[in-house]
C-alpha cells in the first residue's frame, strides 16, 4: 500500500551524500566496474538510490540513502564492504559531503 503522502514523504526521509572523487592512474577502468557493482548492490537491497556523473577527470557522486536505518545497514553489509574495501584501491575521495536532508523554503508572500 503506497505511504501516506506518496514520493514527498519518502523524499523527506532521504539523506543525500555527495562525494567527489578521482581513479588512480591505471584504475579508471577498474573503479567504473566496481563502483557499477556497488550501485547494483545497494539498489538491489534497497539501501540507496545513486546518480554518477563525470567531469574531465573527476566524478561525482549522489547518493540518496533511503534512511538512516538504511544507510547503517549498508555499512554493515557484507557485500558493501568488498566493493568499498576494493574502491580504496581504486579512487582518490577529494571531498565528502555527508547527511544532507530536503529543505523546505517558505511560500513567497
Amino acid at each position: 500500500m503506497p505511504e501516506a503522502g506518496g514520493s514527498d514523504a519518502r523524499m523527506s526521509r532521504e539523506i543525500l551524500s555527495v562525494a567527489v572523487y578521482e581513479p588512480l592512474p591505471g584504475r579508471e577502468q577498474d573503479s567504473l566496474e566496481t563502483m557499477g557493482l556497488l550501485l547494483k548492490v545497494l539498489s538491489a537491497a534497497g539501501f540507496s538510490r545513486d546518480f554518477l556523473y563525470k567531469d574531465s577527470s573527476q566524478y561525482v557522486l549522489l547518493r540518496y540513502w533511503k534512511s538512516e536505518e538504511a544507510r547503517r545497514a549498508a555499512y554493515e553489509d557484507p557485500e558493501v564492504q568488498r566493493c568499498w574495501a576494493k574502491l580504496e584501491n581504486e579512487i582518490r575521495i577529494l571531498k565528502v559531503l555527508k547527511c544532507w536532508r530536503k529543505s523546505s523554503c517558505p511560500e513567497p508572500q
